[in-house]
């Protein structure tokens, strides 16, 4: 707990290589991203068509990058804009620590993530995400985790 995502995945190696268990790497593996473009990518632009920005938790990176850059090869002018918690500000320069809006902000920047496809860094802090998924259940009847909020705040 004390070592975050690093110490999960390390654990995860670990059990890996002694059962030969399948590791997926979602924070590495090119796939990852790839169905992003493909699919969701894909489905936005056909529900949805022009758009002024895309907003997105950064977790594994997969989604903000394979979206992302479809978004910027279709559009135009569009911004991608990446969230992250406050309390791990690890993208826009910070030092990793610990949060409480799970799904986002592993302490790391993940090897698929694409910078180049992300205009604008976003630091949300723990209590607003959990406020607006509150608020966006409330309001809007839309049930959301924490990571909904933070990308909603």
């Amino acid at each position: 707990r004390k070592q975050g995502m690093k110490g999960a995945i390390a654990r995860a190696e670990e059990l890996a290589g002694q059962h030969s268990y399948f590791m997926p790497l979602q924070f590495a593996n090119p796939a990852n991203p790839e169905i992003h473009r493909r699919t969701t990518a894909a489905e936005i632009l056909a529900q949805v068509g022009q758009i002024d920005a895309f907003v997105a938790g950064v977790g594994t990176g997969g989604t903000i990058t394979g979206v992302g850059e479809v978004l910027k090869d279709t559009l135009p002018g569009v911004e991608i804009v990446a969230v992250e918690p406050a309390g791990s500000p690890v993208l826009s320069g910070g030092a990793p620590g610990r949060h409480k809006i799970q799904g986002i902000g592993a302490g790391f920047a993940p090897e698929v993530l694409n910078r180049d496809a992300i205009d604008q860094v976003m630091r949300v802090a723990d209590q607003d995400a959990a406020e607006t998924a509150r608020r966006l259940a409330r309001e809007e009847g839309i049930l959301a985790g924490i990571s909904s909020g933070a990308a909603a705040w």
